[in-house]
């Protein structure tokens, strides 16, 4: 698998998605992937929007749980890595960062129905 270091500097604003989530390994027995050390992996899904493109979403796995991390806040991401892979004939990109943390005095939007 091919790791390919990502600049965020260049990815404009990032946004979190959907908060974060421990990364299941067995949907039968719940359990919890682990990183190389035994530390839990999380995922956070995170908006990226160049300036005047589409926004994408991108999962990003890091280790340990984020902290303080809301759906709608900015986020800052670093050390962020893209690994190129393929099985059979399904190919991608997955994502693997070592931190994501909340960028302070950010917006979020509220929970409730507020239109």
């Amino acid at each position: 698998m091919q790791s390919i270091p990502v600049d965020t500097a260049r990815l404009g604003v990032l946004r979190c998605a959907i908060a974060p989530e421990a990364k299941i390994t067995n949907s039968e027995t719940q359990e919890v992937k682990r990183d190389r050390d035994g530390n839990p992996v999380w995922t956070v899904a995170v908006t990226v929007r160049q300036d005047g493109r589409r926004i994408s979403v991108i999962e990003i796995a890091v280790s340990g749980q984020p902290r303080g991390i809301e759906e709608g806040q900015i986020v800052k991401v670093t050390g962020l890595t893209a690994f190129a892979w393929a099985m059979g004939d399904r190919h991608g990109l997955s994502f693997r960062a070592d931190a994501i943390t909340p960028v302070h005095g950010s917006p979020v939007q509220g929970k409730g129905g507020d239109a």
